[in-house]
């Protein structure tokens, strides 16, 4: 059986931007696959790619055996999109609105109202179906907008940061959903920069930063690879640099210390990983204490997904997004959408 989707050193620039540097993933058949990484780490045109909607500069994409490149209308057949930016025809009712994408897909009368009445219960949308899209909620746009996407049963859903900005019952409508569609064997493809999304819902994970897949695996492979706990000190709220490099390099001494990264974002704050013990807080206080250095905070904790990009770049996901706004060029953006 070919995957579900299939990606090989994907490359895709714009102008001078490199969107996607070289992307390979491989999604199987009936599992839910995130991509995680911030704004920027070429998450949403790895998506567009696939479904059709940007032209690669190199590379490979099938979707359940078939070239995206080569046969992109029969591709289409396979994909249901959903964007990140829900649009509506406010004017219509979200019955009308699915009406109308079925005729798109050719679906016969009987088959699509059998169809709309189905995903309209599934997504708890019964008691709105007859009223105008623009009276919806934010929630309930986005909900519909997944069943426009579904409705011509496709083998593959691709959603792009699928619950942004949504409610936590929103979001948890949404999770379950997608939940029973994988139970179904409808496989999922989304994006996400919230972790705990990612990690509650995902089979396997793939983690993009700069264009580039710096990490895959199933969520649990890729926390055990960091080796042990995690323990984020800060010796001050803002602590020098220097003052870092000498505690770095004292704790790197202590025997159940695996590994010390200095994240310069969050004020030169040290993140180490230890093998799990209870006596690790205590032992790292009282050689700081010993080495003349103060403990502003500590915590320990087990790893995390936002661990192995750390791990993998030296910064959270936070702080790549943060940077990401910092870098971000407005222009450069304009030019891209009109693309």
């Amino acid at each position: 059986m070919p995957s579900a989707v299939l990606i090989e050193k994907l490359q895709k620039r714009y102008g001078t931007v490199e969107a996607v540097k070289e992307v390979s993933l491989r999604v199987e058949p009936g599992e839910i696959f995130g991509l995680l990484g911030p704004n920027g780490a070429g998450k949403t045109t790895t998506l567009r790619c696939l479904c059709t909607l940007a032209t690669p500069d190199a590379g490979n994409i099938e979707v359940s055996g078939i070239s995206v490149l080569a046969h992109p209308k029969l591709a289409r057949q396979r994909l249901g999109y959903v964007a990140q930016e829900v649009a509506l025809d406010k004017v219509l009712t979200g019955r009308e609105l699915l009406q109308l994408q079925a005729a798109i897909y050719h679906l016969p009368s009987q088959t699509a109202g059998d169809r709309i009445n189905k995903i309209l219960a599934l997504l708890g949308l019964q008691d709105w179906a007859d009223k105008r899209t623009g009276t919806y909620s934010g929630g309930l746009k986005k909900r519909l907008d997944l069943a426009a996407g579904l409705l011509h049963q496709p083998d593959v859903l691709v959603l792009d940061e699928p619950t942004v900005g949504l409610d936590i019952e929103s979001r948890v409508v949404v999770w379950d959903f997608l939940r029973q569609l994988r139970s179904e064997g409808t496989t999922v493809l989304l994006t996400s920069h919230y972790l705990e999304e990612v990690d509650a819902l995902a089979d396997r994970v793939a983690i993009i930063d700069k264009g580039v897949v710096i990490a895959s695996g199933m969520p649990s492979e890729l926390k055990d690879r960091i080796g042990g706990d995690r323990v984020t000190l800060r010796i001050r709220e803002f602590t020098p640099l220097a003052e870092a490099e000498t505690a770095k390099t004292m704790l790197q001494a202590l025997p159940f210390v695996q590994d010390v990264i200095i994240n310069v974002a969050q004020g030169n704050s040290l993140n180490l990983v230890v093998a799990p013990q209870s006596e690790a807080l205590i032992t790292i206080q009282q050689a700081l204490k010993d080495a003349g250095l103060p403990t502003f905070g500590i915590s320990q904790s087990r790893p995390s997904l936002d661990d192995v990009y750390l791990a993998a770049t030296g910064q959270t996901l936070l702080d790549a997004e943060l940077a990401a706004v910092g870098t971000r060029d407005p222009k450069a953006e304009r030019k891209q959408s009109m693309r």
